[in-house]
């Protein structure tokens, strides 16, 4: 009989049980000298461990689960609190620089697969489109889809559009890769949301989802909720307008600087064979520009112009007339093109007034 002060002995399979190894686990560390059984029956090959035992086996599970090696764990089993400290504080910060370098491969990775996938476009481009046709859209929600950007790719152009169908942008940008065909209409405030995080990076991925819109970068990836109503048709408001009459083409800077210093609610606009007269303004100032067409005399509220020349992109802006009181397409362009529907305040001439 043994002693009542000899520890209890347990099965092999008892052992499994409470440290959550399994019995040919338990076997293989005993045969490496990590966990030998304090008893073998010499007729039967039955191993038994003692309950203490059990502590030791979850710790070399746990272990095992971070990866630690055989002979890593025997030097951290055998080593004071201090050393063994030590032992995985630097094992923790190789699998740190391990983790790293994996996310690393898996976003290059990601951004190659992601090229079938999606339609990927430098950040920046994306985040000033953001903000340039985001304007357009509407604030109230009654009409839940006017308050979105309708986001089109095909295979020459990303394209973002918005609405509250009394102004209207729309901006292209050069994609860096072709996703497919394929459209998404995305809150404007969701979007906008995003320009912090796209001005930190170089270049996002913008896929559909079912629910709406995924932009990745790196391991990074944000998913916009969609709109389900249909956007407006935009293309036939576009293909709608009017002939143009008269087209101007002037220097964006030139013509912002002047804006800024408005004083009056209007801005009154003259076009004729010397270029483009503004008032307004705190002086009345021509500006050279190059015109095409019949002279003609237009007003606009200074709120309602200067916003679409201060979005312009490109050094250059041009003006597609029809008539004084009919929209008036600002239109510019450098990689991609924003063109911008602006209404204009009618002002009779002297004839008009006869």
């Amino acid at each position: 009989m043994r002693s009542s002060r000899v520890e209890e002995l347990i099965t092999i399979g008892a052992l499994a049980r409470a440290s959550g190894l399994t019995t040919s686990a338990l076997r293989f560390y005993a045969d490496c000298g990590l966990l030998t059984p304090t008893e073998v029956d010499a007729a039967t090959g039955y191993r038994y461990y003692t309950r203490s035992q059990c502590e030791r086996a979850v710790l070399i599970r746990r272990l095992r689960g971070i990866d630690l090696s055989l002979e890593a764990i025997t030097e951290v089993l055998a080593a004071d609190p201090d050393r063994a400290e030590r032992l995985l504080d630097a094992h923790v910060a190789v699998l740190e620089r391990r983790a790293k370098a994996a996310a690393r491969v898996a976003a290059q990775v990601k951004r190659t697969l992601g090229a079938g996938h999606g339609t990927a476009v430098p950040a920046a481009e994306l985040a000033r489109a953001i903000a340039q046709v985001g304007a357009a859209a509407a604030v109230d929600d009654s009409a839940p889809v006017l308050t979105g950007i309708l986001v089109e790719a095909d295979s020459t152009a990303l394209t973002l559009t918005a609405t509250d169908r009394y102004r209207l942008s729309t901006r292209t940008v050069a994609p860096l890769r072709n996703g497919g065909a394929w459209t998404a209409v995305i809150g404007a405030a969701t979007l906008a949301s995003l320009r912090p995080w796209l001005d930190s990076i170089e270049e996002v991925v913008l896929a559909p989802r079912e629910s709406g819109l995924a932009l990745t970068s790196g391991d990074t990836e944000h998913d916009c909720a969609g709109i389900g109503e249909p956007f407006p048709e935009y293309r036939a408001v576009l293909d709608g307008l009017p002939t143009v009459r008269t087209r101007v083409l002037v220097a964006r800077a030139a013509l912002l600087d002047l804006l800024e210093t408005a004083t009056d609610e209007s801005v009154v606009c003259a076009v004729d064979g010397a270029g483009l007269a503004v008032s307004g303004a705190v002086t009345a100032t021509r500006l050279p520009a190059v015109i095409t067409g019949a002279p003609m005399d237009l007003a606009f509220r200074s709120t309602v112009l200067r916003p679409a020349v201060a979005s312009a992109i490109g050094p250059d802006l041009m003006f597609d007339l029809a008539a004084p009181d009919q929209p008036v397409v600002v239109r510019s362009a450098t990689d991609g093109d924003l063109t911008t529907l602006v209404m204009p305040t009618f002002v009779p001439t002297t004839e008009d007034d006869r």
